[in-house]
């Protein structure tokens, strides 16, 4: 495997348009969450398309069971960070729980915060009927918007958990009325999540705009993972989800080993002193 290099990457720098053209295209698109400015410039160097500064934040950074009782102000604060490292991807800042909901002008008063405060270049919110004027809204304020539908953890007491959606005939039909209602707002493109795989080819296949997949099977138009997930560090990850490393393994290795050093009087080491 070969290594990959930390320097800002030089390709062409990803735009809504760009993503646009990726639809239905030779090569999908790629998008992984981030949270801090490390992580962020190692995805960007490596060549993943959106950086996504999920609210997921709340499970994997803060410890939390839900995302619901993540801030706009934690939102704002990651994205800054994220942004900073960025210099190809598109950074999109997902709106909380609570910061879009109530009214449209909220909607875009968050949406201004965290392009104008956090640096995104992009906004995502969840739901597809309920929230399409929101969408529409933000839309006209000159700022993209990321759709979401399927399972939408910000629904999880509505749904009873993080449940698969889509599997009845009357739950399908509400995700593809809940995808073409984002598409109609003006949103840029939309993640599925949770839905059979069947039902998300059929919703890409009825869209103009690129799909992007999580737990949605191969026929989306791009797919998103959460890092802690992709990387490893999840003591837990769903069955969709592919690992392709294990590094809270190797941390917990290498804090053993410094613990071992520094009990056996190992480290430091004289050249690890100053003279």
């Amino acid at each position: 495997m070969s290594a990959i290099s930390l320097k800002p990457a030089r390709d062409q720098r990803v735009t809504v348009p760009a993503l646009l053209r990726r639809k239905r295209g030779a090569r999908p698109i790629s998008m992984l969450t981030a949270y801090d400015f490390t992580f962020a410039r190692i995805f960007d160097a490596a060549g993943i398309d959106v950086l996504l500064v999920g609210d997921s934040l709340g499970n994997v950074v803060q410890g939390m069971d839900t995302t619901l009782p993540v801030t706009l102000d934690e939102v704002v604060y990651h994205t800054r960070m994220v942004a900073r490292a960025a210099r190809r991807a598109l950074v999109v800042a997902d709106l909380p729980f609570g910061s879009y909901q109530v009214c449209e002008e909220d909607a875009v008063r968050s949406a201004v915060r965290c392009v104008k405060d956090g640096g995104a270049q992009a906004v995502k919110l969840e739901g597809g009927t309920a929230v399409s004027s929101a969408i529409a809204r933000i839309v006209r304020a000159e700022i993209p918007v990321l759709g979401h539908v399927g399972l939408t953890p910000q629904a999880i007491h509505r749904m009873g958990g993080h449940r698969v959606q889509g599997r009845s005939e009357e739950s399908a039909r509400r995700v593809l009325e809940d995808a073409r209602a984002v598409e109609a707002a003006g949103a840029f493109a939309v993640v599925l999540e949770g839905i059979p795989a069947q039902l998300a080819q059929s919703v890409t296949d009825a869209l103009e705009i690129p799909t992007v997949g999580i737990g949605a099977g191969p026929g989306c138009d791009g797919q998103v993972l959460v890092m802690h997930d992709m990387l490893g560090f999840s003591d837990w990850t769903p069955s969709f989800v592919k690992q392709y490393a294990s590094l809270g393994a190797l941390a917990a290795q290498a804090a053993r080993c410094f613990a071992d050093d520094v009990a056996n009087g190992k480290f430091p080491g004289e050249e690890h002193a100053y003279s």
